[in-house]
């Protein structure tokens, strides 16, 4: 939905995936709505100590947001506690952190994705009940492409030929699974690999290294040159 064509929105359901301070005592806020994307909405007078919206600001909680103003920095005027009320602590907070990041990253203003509102959703609930940290962020960085409109064929190769488990494929960005590497620069991956991602399973100790590999590289393609900095961060604690 283009910027400038909303005037007001009453609770909406909305994640907070950022602020920064503005002026003296304001608050930018980074939402991720289900109905319109990613929004910018000024949290006026945020940073005061008696803010009726400042203890609400948090991440990976579900809330209700009102909002205005036809500009791309909109005005945030009321917060509300959504439903299910999450707790993520340790590594599923570091995981949350980094998925904040990457919608921040790759997610363009005013591009509404329902579908990837709930699945965002899921994941946090997932990551809430203390569920596999790695295998997760592989489901959710995949399905972000995917919803993203990034083709990432794992049941063809290049050539539309279905994917053989025993073969090792050399898998390059915007291209897919190529049966020899030609030269490219690609991630070399057994065919398996594919397969299973393509059926979310990640029991296999070389899918989940493989696939790894292959999400970071993907990711790094289209993010560009500054690197995530929570992808860092798990990197150095956990090698997630």
């Amino acid at each position: 939905m283009a910027a400038g064509s909303i005037a007001r929105q009453d609770q909406q359901p909305v994640f907070v995936l950022h602020t920064y301070p503005f002026k003296e005592t304001s608050l930018v806020v980074e939402l991720f709505s289900r109905d319109f994307g990613r929004v910018a909405a000024v949290a006026k007078g945020a940073r005061r100590p008696r803010s009726a919206m400042r203890g609400m600001l948090q991440s990976f909680q579900p809330l209700l947001a009102t909002w205005s103003g036809k500009s791309e920095l909109r005005n945030l005027h009321s917060l509300e506690w959504g439903e299910g009320l999450l707790l993520l602590n340790g590594e599923a907070l570091m995981c949350g952190f980094y998925l904040n990041e990457l919608l921040l990253r790759l997610l363009p203003r005013e591009d509404a994705h329902e579908a990837l509102f709930q699945y965002y959703t899921e994941t946090l609930r997932v990551l809430a009940a203390g569920a596999d940290a790695p295998s997760t962020l592989r489901r959710f960085e995949l399905r972000l492409l995917q919803q993203l409109g990034y083709a990432l064929p794992l049941t063809e190769d290049v050539g539309g030929v279905h994917i053989v488990p025993e073969t090792v494929y050399c898998y390059v960005a915007e291209r897919g699974a190529l049966p020899e590497s030609d030269g490219e620069i690609g991630v070399q991956l057994a065919g398996k690999t594919l397969l299973d991602m393509a059926c979310e399973d990640y029991t296999d100790p070389v899918t989940q290294q493989q696939s790894k590999q292959l999400m970071r590289t993907l990711l790094a393609h289209y993010l560009g040159e500054k690197p995530l900095y929570t992808r860092q961060l798990l990197m150095d604690l956990q090698e997630l």
